[in-house]
């Protein structure tokens, strides 16, 4: 009989539980994939590369709608248990809150090591590859502005077109407008152009053109013929650059370490490595401390028939406050690294809001006793 009924309470956690991160998943891919689609679409990639896009970056939603999704199972399935009165004739075969609280303690660390995977091997891996697929496509010229015989507009205020490319790469009369500065526009005509390759956007080097200047204030039109001219591509294509990586692509370790060699690669400090190594670990906490919250605060005052609106409220404010100090908290890591037991307040915070509300809903009469000690 108690096996039978920790499987029956832990199958309907998981089950709400996945229907839920489902629904919140797809909620924040769409917005996600909107904002993918026009950059990459709009771009002329495909739409295999826009799936990819979007592939690479479900571990991340996932890793944040974990902790979220628990909680909700969890009030959904106690609520539902609540008001069919199942709750009331467990605990009057003698279950305590206690008791009742076993499969959701299971189902709590089940979230703690799937939110653990993602955040420690999953979601590192998943952007790290999404960082080079950026920047293969952003050093890939072809896609952004080798395209002949179409008005390509880069940039705002930039035009750029090419009549004729060659099977060598070679540029056939070309035609640029620079407009971006306010006060002066130019125009770049030439007869053949090539892409060089800089370190950290592509340069155009155009061969045998002209250059018109002009100046919108006095109205003044000034030409320059050039054999060679090179024009700065930086700020028309973002260009990433692979060996540059940032604080959440790396291995928790790494992070945890903060060696002075990956200090260098992320240009971040040593606080800002050891503040997102320890973030990862107790994010992950909070899928453990979630569902105990909504559970042990349901139980609070008792069973109703006309529901429990009110402890549900209560739950929701109490896992909005332990947001706000695990926040609180892994700010004060990212000022010195010193400080990294700051990042696990917030966990253990709300691991102890929870003991205590599961101690109240155990013991419904303590403020009694106490009211009548005073």
């Amino acid at each position: 009989m108690t096996g039978k009924f920790d499987r029956y309470i832990l199958a309907q956690l998981l089950t709400l539980f996945g229907f839920f991160a489902l629904v919140l998943v797809l909620v924040y891919w769409v917005n996600r994939a909107v904002v993918l689609f026009d950059q990459l679409i709009a771009n002329g990639q495909s739409a295999a590369v826009f799936l990819e896009f979007t592939a690479l970056t479900l571990p991340n939603v996932i890793r944040v709608v974990l902790p979220i999704a628990a909680f909700a199972g969890t009030v959904y399935v106690v609520n539902r248990l609540s008001s069919e009165s199942e709750l009331v004739v467990v605990q009057a075969t003698g279950y305590s809150p206690w008791r009742l609280a076993r499969p959701v303690v299971v189902f709590g660390v089940i979230v703690f090591i799937a939110s653990s995977i993602l955040a420690h091997v999953l979601v590192p891996i998943s952007l790290a590859r999404l960082t080079d697929r950026t920047a293969e496509i952003s050093q890939n010229m072809t896609a952004r502005l080798l395209s002949e015989g179409r008005f390509l507009h880069p940039a705002d205020g930039v035009t750029f077109y090419i009549r004729e490319i060659s099977p060598r790469g070679e540029l056939k009369n070309i035609f640029l407008s620079d407009a971006r500065d306010t006060d002066r526009r130019i125009t770049y005509t030439a007869r053949e152009a090539l892409l060089i390759r800089g370190d950290r956007a592509p340069t155009l080097l155009m061969l045998d053109g002209m250059a018109q200047a002009y100046e919108l204030g006095n109205k003044r039109l000034s030409v320059t013929r050039f054999d060679d001219f090179t024009f700065d591509l930086e700020g028309l294509v973002d260009v990433l650059t692979p060996d540059r990586r940032r604080p959440n692509e790396l291995p928790t370790l790494a992070l945890l370490a903060a060696s002075e060699e990956t200090q260098a690669q992320t240009k971040a400090s040593r606080a800002t490595l050891v503040a997102e190594g320890h973030e990862r670990f107790s994010n992950a906490l909070n899928g453990l401390v979630a569902p105990l919250i909504g559970f042990a605060a349901l139980l609070i005052g008792g069973f109703s028939r006309f529901g429990i609106w009110r402890q549900i409220l209560g739950a929701i404010g109490a896992l909005i406050l332990v947001q706000m100090i695990t926040q609180a908290g892994q700010g004060a890591v990212q000022s010195d690294a010193a400080r990294w037991p700051m990042a696990y307040v917030g966990p253990l915070f709300g691991l102890a809001l929870a003991f205590v509300l599961l101690f109240l809903a155990a013991n419904p009469a303590f403020f009694k006793r106490r009211r009548r000690a005073t």
